[in-house]
């Protein structure tokens, strides 16, 4: 299979985490801009499904209930996505509950860290800016400083802040990487890495970690992501068929005037690559 036959985009965020979209406006968003099959894959939260779900019906358009699950692995934040999960299944609602109980914390310790370069009294603003207040991100913080004028847009701001070894960023101990794919899995989900090309490890721990992420039950891994170049398209391609994985596509949306791909904007997949939904 060579491509996605539908113009598939699994991979987005409403205002359940931190996206700027209610979930209907989303669905609706990405039904006109002809995505056929979309997932709403909100960080370490699943309460946006239902109303998309039947969004999606109203809209005519295909669904998958998703998530994306906030791990660590060799002290690094990663996320995985996952597919076909079921929302109602106890053990997942509460390890994402467990997850975002801890975010809270970290929302604190990064406007204490913003503070101390001069930033004062950004908790507040970024919880009034969170659709959920179980879940102030990061991009929260980086919407605030927008405001006050401290960087010109988001992009800007996760460059000199909010980083490691920037002001804003504090590390966040998050369940394990087989944790995160272990409740994929007992929902009846499919785990697949998100946008690896993010991640900070050299090509020997990049092979590592797919093989690891593959050993522990992971699936694929998303090789059409704004996150990635064209030439990474290829590189993970590459990657993903070395070592067994399916592909995915998303655009990562998150707000019309943040994203660098739209809903729907995602090109295909390399050719040579099974799709994550091949058998749905």
């Amino acid at each position: 299979m060579t491509g996605p036959r539908m113009r598939y985009d699994l991979h987005c965020h409403s205002t359940w985490s931190d996206g700027v979209l209610p979930p209907v406006d989303l669905v609706r968003r990405a039904a006109s801009r002809g995505v056929e099959v979309l997932a709403l894959t909100d960080h370490d939260e699943i309460g946006g499904l239902r109303e998309a779900r039947a969004a999606a019906a109203d809209a005519g358009i295909g669904f998958v209930d998703g998530v994306e699950i906030s791990v660590s692995y060799r002290e690094e934040t990663l996320h995985v996505l996952g597919f076909k999960v079921d929302a109602e299944r106890p053990e997942l609602v509460a390890a994402l509950a467990g997850i975002r109980s801890g975010r809270d914390a970290r929302a604190r310790r990064i406007s204490d860290s913003l503070k101390s370069a001069g930033i004062d009294d950004t908790y507040d603003d970024a919880r009034a800016l969170a659709g959920n207040e179980e879940l102030i991100s990061r991009a929260h913080f980086a919407r605030v400083l927008v405001g006050r004028g401290v960087v010109r847009n988001t992009h800007d701001c996760f460059k000199s802040y909010l980083v490691p070894g920037k002001p804003g960023y504090v590390p966040h101990a998050w369940p394990a990487i087989g944790e995160g794919i272990a409740w994929i899995r007992e929902s009846g989900g499919t785990a697949v890495l998100a946008h690896p090309g993010r991640y900070r490890f050299d090509a020997d721990g990049m092979r590592e970690l797919l093989a690891e992420f593959r050993d522990a039950g992971g699936v694929g891994v998303e090789i059409v992501t704004p996150a990635h170049s064209t030439a990474q398209y290829e590189e993970y391609a590459t990657l993903a068929r070395v070592f067994g994985l399916k592909g995915s596509v998303g655009s990562d949306f998150h707000s019309p005037d943040e994203c660098l791909m739209d809903l729907g904007a995602t090109p295909e997949l390399p050719q040579g690559v099974t799709p994550v939904w091949s058998d749905w």
